[in-house]
């Protein structure tokens, strides 16, 4: 028996110590608005160029940091960047990249820009890249969209959408009515796996038929990390603090736009709104900012009429990612 309760005891200290391990944030922005791709420890933390980036739930006291700029004319900067403070606890800190007077080129400073207490529930602003530790990075994803007349009155037009993985440089191909068209783009920080889709779309004018091209949703947010459950409770609470549903709309899509969320935290949000009409606005607004999107069907729910439902069911075919 002694030797149970002592396990229980031990088991019971590292669940709480795991549950209450400290985490750090640490955002960095471009003072000149450069934009920049971010690596911590050699792991890219965005795959597209970002002036103001927030890397969430650090959980050592210093990484090292290369900042490779969009520009490549700009160089490159490598550097430590601490996260805590004297005492070792871990901070909320940013760094600021700031052009160099005399050489115009790009530099860090050795101490963080601020350090502050982390605070729960934080949600940052609008303008801010907010990515979290250890969480897959999004492909980059190119669109290239060539219209050119062919036979009259109709219009043929190619989209090519080159998703990249790792590499280089990236060509694609596009023909048009038997001219070939070869578009090349240059990333620093690709490698290669690269998959590319082609969609024609062909349009008749003077009488004729218009066949419409749904619009591909962003795939920022699929498969990657929802708000943890803290930030996610702070951040609804935020919006239910706020006494019209036009402001608790505005704030919720504030929320959205910096974080990637699932189809349940969409749903709590949807249910904190008074009126159909803006439970139905955002739920659009956020699909972009899903983790899930397959899933989305769980949103037909919150509401009351089956209009709704079916409005938001079209919407969906028609962003289908």
């Amino acid at each position: 028996m002694q030797k149970t309760s002592l396990l229980s005891l031990l088991l019971s200290l590292f669940v709480a110590t795991a549950i209450a391990q400290p985490i750090g944030h640490l955002t960095v922005f471009s003072e000149d608005g450069d934009k920049f791709f971010l690596v911590l420890n050699g792991e890219r933390q965005n795959n597209a160029g970002q002036t103001n980036i927030r890397v969430e739930d650090l959980n050592q006291p210093q990484y090292s940091a290369k900042i490779i700029f969009e520009d490549q004319s700009l160089g490159e900067i490598t550097k430590n960047l601490f996260i805590s403070d004297a005492d070792g606890q871990l901070m909320d800190v940013t760094y600021k990249v700031k052009r160099d007077k005399n050489t115009g080129k790009p530099k860090i400073g050795t101490l963080p820009f601020s350090a502050v207490p982390v605070r729960q529930g934080f949600i940052a602003p609008a303008n801010t890249h907010v990515v979290h530790w250890g969480a897959p990075v999004p492909p980059q994803q190119t669109t290239v969209v060539v219209t050119e007349p062919v036979r009259g009155n109709v219009t043929q037009t190619t989209t090519t959408t080159t998703t990249t993985g790792t590499g280089n440089t990236v060509g694609a191909n596009v023909n048009i009515g038997g001219v070939n068209m070869g578009v090349t783009i240059t990333d620093p920080l690709l490698n290669t796996n690269v998959t590319t889709t082609h969609t024609t779309t062909t349009t008749t004018t003077n009488g004729g038929t218009t066949r419409p091209v749904p619009t591909p949703a962003p795939v920022g947010c699929t498969n990657a990390y929802a708000m943890s459950s803290g930030n996610f409770s702070s951040a609804l609470a935020t919006v239910k603090n706020q006494g019209f549903d036009e402001t608790r709309l505005k704030t919720a899509k504030q929320i959205a736009q910096s974080n990637c969320l699932n189809t349940s935290q969409i749903a709590e949000i949807c249910n904190v709104f008074g009126f159909e009409e803006t439970k139905l606005s955002f739920a659009k607004f956020a699909y972009d900012y899903c983790t899930e999107p397959n899933n989305y069907f769980k949103l037909n729910n919150v509401f009351s009429f089956s209009s709704s439902s079916e409005d938001l069911s079209d919407y969906v075919s028609g962003r289908a990612r």
